[in-house]
């Protein structure tokens, strides 16, 4: 006997396969079954083999459908072989038959490979950046046949199989060829159309037949409950968006006005009969909604495929795919062209962080510890019950650095808002002594996860310049929305949470004592500038018990609307760009919960229409007045007027920008209406009042200054103006 592969043996040159490499291939053993199915060159002329469960005849044709053989059945189970007649080796296709019926199938083992060297040099490099164009399922023409091309990584498998409705879920039909330099397993398969669903069989290092996997890189999901990943096209999506990334990507976003608008796409509004909106509805509804109350983006919590409700889109199995909860990925890539057509931006939560431990998704994906490291003292998240990636892996650091390049490039994303940021930076992140593994210097810093986002942020701006990436990162980690080259971590912004957390503290108190924690409003201001500052009022500090915010505000409902309406104005004229979760614009009672929609009656009520309106004066005052916003993240822009008058809880302090109109802001954080109380101005003469909360459209108690107030220079030099401090409000002077 002459061997011609290294599983193959052949009787006398003619190239008949021995029992049991019938019976490997029958069973779903064979380690590869590329090397004996399919068209293989023998001796005098060429030799096709193929496995078709059920068939009882099988006839070879080429993809014209020209007869160039019969081949015997060698096995019941439906596996043929036989010589064929063919010039060199080339794709062909079976006619079969059974008792049922005759039918064609095309030979996926007839065609080579789709990846190339070059690609396997760069995966290995872990230099890959367009990994997304390459692994999960992709629509092909190859070799002359339509199809889907697979792949997917599982260095440590025995083998992997594509299943889906396709081939009955049978997981010896389409058994994937495994590229040995880089542990990619990919095949062909001709025929597959759009929309079915399919996963991953595979079997371990062991032996072990692993529960069915969804595929990492799937750019389409089932709805849950269901979680298979499904065969979907290339979007298809024309955009009309080009003024808007053209603006973005040659402006400094710091010296721009930023109002976020932070959405939960699956309770923002539902209909009528409570399920969710589409895609679609939600352009109809949303984009002119944010548009009216003057947002320049809207940001939603994670959106990529989630397999459990209550987790808000945190706990993600579809890295890459928009979940089907609003339909087809298609329609969210419409309403980003529809949002940007109207100049509102679009913000993904994203989650690079940890990923769940769903049977179906990345935990153990090949039978080990692939995604995430082996050691739970750094693979497993105790908070949360996740797991975490291994950051110091390059096929997961590629993995998750294509997907933040995947979605700015194919759904023209303006942001990343990065999700948990502190647990990424630190390895004793929540853990006790003992309990975690200190980096190559002993230390708690995750050195890994620091390259990483350094890595990601530098790939993301270097080749989309209009977008901003923004860290949840809650310590005091410097540098985080510095360049990389200076050091830093290279974001473009960063999440106040200290400004968060003091204010809503300060505003819980009853006014009496706030004279005693004056300190609470003051003291982010020595480090309000190391930072390019986002000031979020987030959905974490509306859910899980804490009360919305309305409800955090002290005092009776008259003043819990009061001080929730001098918040914004404080919130607004302090230096950082802005974000506010859904239903706070408009002072829901309720604490927000994900299975229900907002409570849009409440609209309907004049403090509640009177907050929503004060937000969008709010936010229209802050775009229109460049001193507002350009000098957000540097100190030249913010000037203290008064910040030491505790006994009466008043803060006032100027904002600037070169060549602009100076505008003063002044809060009263107390019920007491003061008449000719002395602030000091920057400028003598007439300061407009361009906003004040207390006034009666917004529910407030309508007194003011009559539109304006004066400055004058007094003997000593100083320039004074004497004003009305309406109670518990905030008032916006600029100067004419």
């Amino acid at each position: 006997m002459t061997e011609i592969s290294a599983n193959v043996t052949t009787e006398n040159g003619g190239g008949v396969l021995s029992e049991a490499e019938i019976a490997a291939i029958v069973a779903g053993h064979h380690r590869d079954p590329f090397a004996v199915l399919g068209v293989h060159e023998i001796k005098g002329g060429f030799i096709a083999r193929c496995f078709v469960p059920g068939a009882e005849e099988a006839v070879a044709e080429t993809l014209a459908g020209k007869a160039i053989g019969t081949l015997k059945r060698r096995h019941d189970a439906g596996f043929f072989e036989g010589p064929v007649t063919l010039m060199k080796r080339q794709p062909i296709r079976y006619r079969l038959k059974n008792g049922g019926g005759d039918w064609t199938v095309i030979d996926p083992y007839s065609f080579g490979p789709v990846l190339g060297p070059m690609d396997d040099y760069y995966i290995r490099e872990g230099s890959h950046l367009r990994l997304f164009d390459k692994m999960g399922a992709h629509p092909l023409s190859h070799e002359g046949a339509e199809g889907f091309h697979f792949a997917v990584w599982a260095p440590n498998a025995q083998r992997v199989s594509v299943v889906g409705d396709f081939n009955s879920w049978d997981g010896r039909r389409h058994q994937m060829r495994l590229r040995i330099d880089t542990g990619i397993w990919e095949i062909f398969i001709p025929g597959v159309p759009e929309g079915v669903p399919y996963k991953y069989e595979i079997i371990g290092k062991n032996g072990e037949l692993l529960p069915l996997k969804a595929d990492p890189f799937a750019r389409r999901s089932e709805l849950r409950p269901k979680n298979a990943s499904m065969t979907t096209g290339e979007i298809a999506q024309v955009w009309e968006d080009e003024a808007h990334r053209k603006f973005w990507a040659s402006t400094d976003a710091r010296r721009q006005p930023i109002s976020i608008y932070e959405v939960h796409a699956a309770s923002w509004q539902r209909r009528e009969d409570g399920t969710m909106l589409s895609w679609d509805e939600l352009a109809e509804r949303l984009i002119p909604y944010c548009v009216d109350m003057g947002f320049t983006h809207v940001e939603f919590l994670p959106v990529t495929e989630y397999p459990f409700d209550p987790s808000w889109g945190y706990q993600t199995t579809g890295l890459y795919s928009p979940t089907a909860r609003f339909g087809e990925p298609e329609g969210f890539a419409r309403f980003v062209n529809g949002a940007h057509k109207v100049g509102l931006g679009v913000i993904l939560d994203w989650v690079p962080a940890h990923f769940p431990t769903d049977a179906h998704g990345l935990r153990w994906f090949d039978g080990t510890a692939l995604y995430e490291h082996e050691d739970p003292r750094q693979g497993y998240h105790p908070d949360w019950n996740t797991a975490i990636y291994n950051f110091g892996r390059a096929e997961v650091l590629a993995y998750l650095l294509n997907n933040a390049l995947y979605w700015a490039e194919k759904f023209h994303l303006d942001g990343l808002r990065v999700d948990a940021v502190a647990s990424m930076l630190y390895l004793d992140y929540s853990r006790k002594q003992g309990e975690w593994v200190p980096n190559e210097y002993g230390g708690n810093e995750n050195l890994e996860a620091v390259r990483f986002l350094q890595q990601m942020n530098a790939a993301v701006y270097g080749s989309h310049p209009g977008i901003l990436t923004i860290a949840e990162e809650s310590t005091s980690w410097p540098k985080v929305s510095h360049p990389v080259h200076a050091g830093g971590l290279g974001f473009g912004f960063k999440w106040n949470m200290g400004f968060m957390h003091d204010t809503l503290q300060y505003l819980a108190r009853e006014p009496i004592h706030r004279k005693h924690h004056h300190n609470d409003l003051t003291f982010g201001l020595l480090y309000a500038f190391t930072e390019n500052f986002v000031l979020p009022l987030s959905h974490d500090e509306v859910v899980h018990g804490k009360g919305s915010l309305i409800a955090k505000m002290a005092g009776d409902d008259w003043q819990k609307f009061a001080n929730l309406r001098a918040y914004y104005g404080f919130m607004w004229g302090y230096p950082g760009k802005k974000l506010l979760f859904m239903g706070q614009e408009f002072a829901q009672w309720r604490e927000w919960s994900e299975d229900r929609g907002l409570d849009w009656n409440l609209d309907e009520y004049h403090m509640h229409a009177g907050m929503r309106r004060l937000v969008r004066d709010l936010n229209g005052t802050y775009r229109a007045k460049p001193a507002l916003h350009a000098r957000d993240c540097e100190g030249d822009g913010f000037e203290w007027l008064i910040a030491n008058d505790s006994d009466n809880s008043v803060f006032a302090w100027l904002r600037k920008a070169p060549g602009e109109k100076t505008v003063a802001v002044v809060t009263n954080f107390t019920p007491v209406y003061r008449e000719h109380y002395t602030i000091p101005l920057s400028a003598e003469g007439r300061w407009k009042e361009i906003l004040n909360s207390d006034a009666e459209i917004y529910g407030g108690s309508g007194k003011g200054n009559g539109g304006a107030v004066h400055a004058e220079r007094q003997a000593s030099g100083a320039i004074l103006a004497n004003i009305t401090l309406p109670p518990l409000a905030t008032l916006m002077f600029e100067q004419e």
